[in-house]
């Protein structure tokens, strides 16, 4: 039996945008669902799970940004949100907030479609070597390879998707530093200096939930002029 469909959930207030993205992503493939606004969408997750959220910033009422800040407390379903052109604050706040890429208006919906499918592509689980842990142990946080899992404590972390591929990528290269541009390549994005300044600000985030002082990072360091290292205890 072949796996389903992935199911994505369209949340814009612009009625034509909303049907033409929902025909396109349907006949690449995905099962979709739409929403008009915030809390339309609020109504619709509360009773259904999805594999991946595409959702326009700017919204009557409750915006992109707040939404996304806001499932953030509860889902680590992956966001992708649509922005306006040349509004880099907005894109920057929607990654601060926890969304895994964005995309600016007006796009080509073939780039839509590879950001999905970048996004949702689940790389096979690495065979761990003798000398790799299969946990790493970062103070009071664990974090279990195999399972994709962070703990503080007995107490589990959410991470994102794009959190869990960049602890995936860290965790195969333990203590060597990585490029802001070998990271940009391995998350599947597209190459350039925004990219990596997104990354600068997932990997803010990450530190957030691994580090007890994120502005003294001990584990997820900062190299300089090498890029960015993991060093578990």
């Amino acid at each position: 039996m072949s796996d389903p469909s992935p199911h994505l959930l369209i949340v814009d207030d612009d009625e034509r945008i909303r049907g033409l993205l929902r025909k396109f992503l349907i006949r690449h493939g995905f099962l979709v669902s739409v929403a008009r606004d915030a809390a339309h969408a609020r109504r619709i997750l509360s009773g259904l799970d999805f594999d991946l959220i595409v959702m326009d910033v700017m919204m009557p009422g409750e915006d992109g940004v707040a939404l996304t800040r806001a499932l953030r407390q509860s889902s680590a379903t992956p966001i992708l949100l649509l922005t306006a052109r040349g509004e880099t604050e907005e894109r920057i706040a929607g990654l601060e907030a926890g969304a895994d890429d964005y995309l600016a208006k007006p796009f080509e919906p073939k780039e839509l479609l590879l950001r999905i499918n970048a996004i949702l592509r689940r790389m096979p689980e690495p065979q761990p070597e003798t000398n790799v842990p299969k946990v790493l142990q970062m103070g009071p946080v664990r974090y279990d390879i195999e399972r994709a899992e962070l703990m503080r404590g007995n107490e589990p972390v959410r991470l994102t998707a794009t959190e869990v591929q960049l602890m995936r990528i860290f965790s195969e290269h333990l203590r060597t530093p990585l490029s802001r541009a070998k990271l940009v390549e391995d998350l599947g994005r597209d190459k350039g200096q925004a990219q990596e300044r997104a990354v600068d600000v997932q990997i803010t985030r990450l530190r957030r939930k691994i580090e007890t002082d994120p502005k003294q990072p001990r584990y997820l360091q900062t190299v300089r002029g090498e890029g960015y290292m993991l060093a578990p205890d």
